[in-house]
């Protein structure tokens, strides 16, 4: 059984015991976790796939450690101008370790249409008009 999920704005394919490094997340080390920004889970060839997400679906991991990444050199040239910089930075990220996936049991999120609805109501509100007309100096 794997599962495609969304976390920290990235999509990554998880399986059962999986550890894999994420974006920072918040929590301290040993903390539960769960995503239920679920998009696709397949259960032996059964194949469940959200629109975006599934509703009820469940990614429940726990977070192993925090630590920044490997270097990542950026350097930029400019040709026949003299112009070079070399900057570097270390991603910070979360080692994380995926414990269960569940089709069922997660918190259901508000679905596009009843925030829709919300926001009519605020934009029925009255309007006041404009006038456009140029006054002209004599």
């Amino acid at each position: 059984m794997y599962a495609i999920v969304d976390i920290a704005g990235q999509q990554f394919k998880v399986e059962k015991n999986q550890q894999l490094f994420v974006h920072r997340l918040e929590g301290e080390e040993g903390s539960k976790v769960e995503f239920n920004q679920v998009l696709l889970i397949d259960d032996k060839g059964k194949i469940k796939v959200g629109t975006p997400a599934l509703e009820g679906a469940l990614v429940s991991a726990k977070i192993v450690e925090h630590l920044k990444g490997d270097k990542v050199i950026v350097f930029r040239k400019k040709r026949r101008k003299g112009y070079k910089v070399r900057n570097g930075h270390r991603q910070y990220l979360t080692k994380i370790q995926i414990e269960a996936i569940s089709e069922s049991g997660g918190k259901k999120t508000k679905t596009a249409a009843t925030e829709n609805v919300a926001n009519e109501e605020v934009a029925t509100a009255p309007k006041t008009k404009r006038s456009t007309k140029k006054t002209t100096e004599e």
